[in-house]
């Protein structure tokens, strides 16, 4: 239950579990503090103090480090001088136990468990922040931008770098660098002038750099895009429009937000099983390695080593499956989502943005009965290509990392330079896969097209308008993306914070680092806020995408554009006047 330590008078034992000729029960064992050594027999006191077992004794402090007792090499005096006088071998003060242990919790097998065993200790706090704090974020972004759309992309901008610079501090107070608050690989009370390293705050000094670099990124992007704001303004005042027409388009994302938690609930306790599968075997025993063995009772020298998890082919497999999986249905989820929005828009646009009979009643329901009928498939079919190429995406990633961690990286500068733009043009074509797919969703939904057909009928639209729509639908991206951004935010600080309380600092609950939960949490806050936010931003990309479309048709002049839309659009002497 607690590390043993040497006692300050006498020499303290700890002793294998009670087993063969040793007539004790558990709970005796554990009463009397794991010592049964004046019960032996002459035989297994001499293999004892051989330091061959059943009993060994405690001469060197500990102390527990992510519930494993990590030796400290500090011999206590009074114990070795016990030790001596009842004929011990002598005993070396620099053990290489202490190092081989200490490798064996910083290895990254180790690391890995222990990040994925804080997910499921923090569950409560994925719920917390990773679901109910970004809907009810995002359903109060969606409403203010209906009542109050002149305001809100000057108060997300601040907002923003207001919560870029909180969640840094977090991680510097957690990383050790700020105050007293970092997070400590041993669990319980300790001598505090003991100091244990461990990858987890390896882990934090990096993410607080990154995070460092990203919030001096974000705060002078910010300061570039001030002066276009009241253009981003403009568009987003044809979204507020949108949807106080289309009411229903607040309230639908709440389904597929219902179905995404689901599915997540499902999907990470599949993880947790899958990751804590495998076969238990063990480990080869190269070292002079042997202990007593209470049943076999006699001395061993092959099971002394130890096991370890091992994880067969099949199961290798289907952790990468399952990761494909959980992130294809995500994306699924979300273009199922994109493409019922884009109908809904659609239906207000060709009726020429006045409310209309010619609007279906519940246009919402209407659009999601054509998706279901008509479009799954190509929803499908969109979802995997986007899966497929950000998988290869990453798996390049990784390999491009091991070649420069294990130096065999291209040693000329024209390797070094296709190397590097292979990497470059790679996220620019996983980039504009995204692009097109999400202009693919809203053609299927105004034309009912197959997806090639409505990837190519949308990439010629916006090709052949892009000098008059492109710096309005950036702008209005940009404040989306920072929104959501700063729902994200929202979700990793209130997650900092409620990992920050006594119930997670302690006991078996104590996590080994804040930095996995509050990234599921940062990520599930995104997700979430992206099914909301995608309202505003498939409002106006559909609208945009409508207009292009019914100005292709009607030899360039736009004849069911709603007159807010060709204010913003045409009028060119204002553009000018705001980009000045």
């Amino acid at each position: 239950m607690d590390c043993p330590i040497p006692s300050e008078d006498s020499l303290n034992w700890v002793c294998d579990y009670p087993e063969g000729d040793i007539r004790l029960s558990v709970d005796d064992w554990i009463d009397r503090n794991y010592d049964y050594f004046a019960d032996l027999t002459p035989e297994l006191r001499n293999t004892s103090l051989q330091l061959l077992g059943p009993c060994y004794p405690v001469v060197f402090p500990s102390v527990n480090v992510y519930w494993t007792c990590q030796l400290i090499a500090r011999v206590s005096n009074v114990s070795v001088r016990h030790w001596q006088q009842m004929g011990g071998v002598s005993i070396i003060e620099d053990i290489a136990i202490d190092k081989a242990i200490h490798r064996s919790i910083n290895s990254r097998s180790a690391v890995l468990k222990r990040y994925v065993a804080d997910v499921g200790k923090s569950w409560r706090v994925l719920l917390v922040c990773g679901g109910l704090v970004p809907l009810f974020l995002s359903v109060i972004w969606l409403l203010m931008i209906r009542h109050f759309v002149a305001g809100m992309p000057w108060i997300t901008v601040i907002l923003f770098n207001i919560l870029m610079i909180s969640v840094t501090m977090f991680y510097y107070l957690k990383a050790g660098w700020i105050g007293n608050d970092a997070i400590s690989p041993i669990i319980g009370e300790h001598d505090p002038y003991y100091h244990v390293s461990a990858r987890e705050t390896s882990h934090l000094h990096l993410a607080a750099v990154v995070m460092t670099a990203v919030m001096i990124i974000a705060f002078l992007s910010s300061i570039a895009i001030v002066r276009r704001i009241l253009m981003a303004t403009s568009v987003l005042k044809v979204a507020a429009k949108v949807i106080g027409e289309v009411q229903a388009l607040i309230i639908f994302p709440v389904i597929p937000y219902v179905m995404l938690a689901v599915f997540f609930m499902f999907w990470i306790s599949a993880s947790l099983y899958l990751f804590s599968s495998g076969t238990v075997q063990q480990n080869e025993c190269s070292a002079n390695c042997c202990a007593y063995d209470l049943k076999s009772k006699r001395v061993s020298c092959d099971q002394c080593c130890g096991y370890r998890l091992h994880y067969t082919s099949h199961i290798a497999a289907a952790i990468l499956f399952h990761l494909f999986g959980g992130y294809w249905a995500t994306q699924f989820f979300i273009a199922c989502s994109s493409t019922v929005l884009a109908g809904s828009v659609a239906s207000y646009y060709w009726a020429r943005g006045e409310t209309s009979p010619e609007i279906p009643f519940l246009p919402v329901f209407s659009s999601m009965k054509r998706l279901i009928r008509y479009s799954l498939g190509s929803i499908a079919l969109g979802s995997l290509i986007v899966s497929f190429i950000e998988s290869i995406r990453f798996i390049l990633e990784a390999l491009r990392r091991r070649l420069k961690l294990s130096n065999s990286m291209p040693g000329s500068w024209l390797g070094k330079m296709v190397f590097h733009t292979s990497h470059g043009c790679l996220r620019c074509i996983s980039w504009t896969i995204k692009s097109v797919n999400r202009n693919a969703y809203i053609m299927i939904a105004i034309t009912g097209k197959g997806f090639f057909k409505a990837s190519e009928i949308a990439t010629e639209l916006i090709m052949s308008n892009i000098l008059r729509i492109g710096k309005v639908n950036v702008l209005g991206d940009v404040i989306l993306f920072l929104g959501k951004l700063c729902v994200s935010l929202t979700s990793a600080l209130f997650a900092f914070l409620m990992l920050d309380t006594h119930r997670y600092k302690s006991a078996h609950n104590k996590i080994s680092s804040p930095l996995f939960p509050v990234l599921v949490c940062w990520i599930l806050g995104y997700i979430v806020a992206t099914l909301f936010f995608g309202v505003v931003e498939m409002s106006i990309d559909t609208i945009i995408l409508s207009f292009c479309q019914d100005s292709d048709e009607h030899q360039g002049t736009a004849q069911y554009a709603p007159p807010l839309l060709m204010e913003t659009l045409n009028d060119q002497n204002e553009m000018q006047r705001l980009t000045q």
